[in-house]
């Protein structure tokens, strides 16, 4: 670490996600990799990813997996990392060491129930409850006589006057003075850092210029400066990002009923459609609702992110994954609805693209589509009141004689076409009166896309044994 200032914003962009794997990571949670991740692409810089897992206790290597897996899923790839910071403890010790060599933190003895203590004094005086600096040298101070057999924790010097103020690209202008601010513990009793001393050190060895998160961790803020200046730099660019809040106005959480990220892939959304929809969760592009990765990477910059919370709406990001899913190239879309219908045993053939480009405008989810898909690969079963109110004694002779006259054409869906308008017009019948009945024979539901298109898509000898079952 040197002590010479160093000046980060005229360097290349360098952004992160730094989460802490004690809990699955959920669409509130990605957001705030999502928009460091766009910026660094929008500037043509560097993503890190690095995993803060120093509570123990609570991070598990099953939330390490959701972080990677959704933001694999969803192409928010990085450049460097993931970083982990328990791998970089002997890193953060080194500079401990340093800041006690040049008097920039001291050692604390008060035990947990002084403090307690002291925070019921304060709270019945009404004042902040805070740390009182006991144990902070001063020039012609006495501190206490060490008690014996306590380890003590580090606590950093904060500066006893002045503010600390940076310029947040969503907040804005943000002052604190110093005095609102006790001397932080960074180092606990057994010498193991704390958060906020950990997230300085990575972000200055990291060269971080742009910290974009949630703004549950502005209050860090004014101390994380005060530490990265008594190292010598120059903090970063801060955006905090407003809260995202579930359907019910809450704070997003999996307390209050949100899903992992990799539980919308399992549900048949598509990343692009993900990332539009989060992009439009606190930033927005004039009243561009639905667009490209790529576009939305042209367009992003921090000048436009939003200071108010974004709510969370599936309906309106079922709609959204319904626009992209029209768009979508039918040979793009099918290995993802064959990822579909492989969880039900289901092995797709070379029909899938085709299908996917018949059914896709009536879908809002890969799901939706795989259900479409069914009836190609397994045996369809009407329900009893489709059959009573469609197949009925009226249409069977119809049925039977497009039966036979199917049998002897060419299977495509010209032929097939031409084949039903003959036979409707010897029977003096209208499309919807033999049309429905087919439908709920072959694909078990009255309801779908051109009759010829649908059973063209069928191997003809599937068509023709449905019809025999009329």
């Amino acid at each position: 670490m040197t002590d010479k200032k160093s000046s980060l914003h005229d360097a290349p962009v360098r952004t992160r996600f730094a989460p802490s794997p004690t809990g699955f990571i959920h669409l509130g949670n990605i957001r705030s990799a999502l928009y460091p991740w766009a910026f660094a692409r929008s500037q043509g810089g560097a993503f890190i990813l690095r995993i803060e897992d120093t509570d123990q206790e609570r991070s598990t290597q099953a939330a390490v997996d959701v972080i990677l897996e959704g933001m694999a899923w969803l192409g928010l790839n990085h450049d460097e990392g993931p970083f982990y910071q328990m791998q970089r403890m002997a890193r953060y010790k080194t500079v401990l060491a340093d800041m006690q060599a040049r008097g920039l933190v001291y050692p604390c003895y008060m035990s947990v129930a002084e403090l307690d203590a002291l925070r019921e004094r304060q709270m019945a005086a009404k004042q902040k409850p805070r740390y009182d600096g006991t144990w902070r040298p001063e020039p012609g101070k006495a501190l206490p006589p060490v008690p014996e057999g306590v380890q003590p924790v580090l606590r950093f010097k904060n500066p006893l006057d002045g503010s600390v103020v940076w310029d947040d690209k969503v907040k804005g202008r943000v002052e604190v003075c110093n005095d609102e601010l006790d001397d932080l513990v960074i180092a606990r009793p057994d010498g193991t850092p704390t958060y906020n001393f950990c997230v300085v050190v990575d972000d200055i060895d990291m060269r971080i210029t742009h910290v974009i998160r949630g703004d549950d961790h502005v209050n860090n803020t004014p101390r994380q400066i005060n530490i990265f200046r008594a190292l010598g730099h120059e903090p970063p660019v801060y955006a905090h990002l407003p809260t995202v809040l579930n359907e019910q106005g809450e704070k997003m959480s999996k307390r209050h009923g949100a899903k992992p990220v990799t539980q919308y892939r399992d549900e048949g959304y598509l990343p692009d459609a993900m990332v539009n929809y989060l992009a439009r969760l606190g930033w927005s592009h004039g009243d561009d609702e639905i667009f490209s990765r790529q576009q939305f990477l042209d367009w992003f910059n921090l000048d436009h992110l939003g200071a108010s919370a974004g709510r969370f709406d599936e309906t309106k990001l079922r709609w959204v994954n319904a626009q992209h899913l029209k768009t979508m190239d039918d040979a793009a879309l099918s290995p993802l609805v064959a990822v579909q219908l492989q969880k039900r045993g289901i092995a797709a053939d070379e029909r899938l693209p085709a299908l996917c480009g018949l059914f896709k405008d009536r879908c809002e989810t890969t799901v939706q589509l795989a259900d479409w898909a069914m009836p190609y690969y397994t045996d369809v079963q009407p329900s009893d009141d489709d059959r009573a109110k469609h197949v009925t004694e009226v249409i069977q002779p119809a049925i039977a004689t497009l039966h036979d006259k199917l049998a002897e054409v060419r299977w495509d869906a010209a032929s097939i076409g031409t084949t039903i308008k003959e036979v409707l017009a010897a029977q003096q019948l209208k499309m919807p009166q033999l049309a429905m009945p087919v439908r709920v024979l072959v694909m078990g539901t009255p309801q779908t896309p051109s009759l010829d298109a649908v059973l063209a898509l069928h191997h003809k000898e599937t068509v023709l044994a449905r019809l025999k079952k009329a």
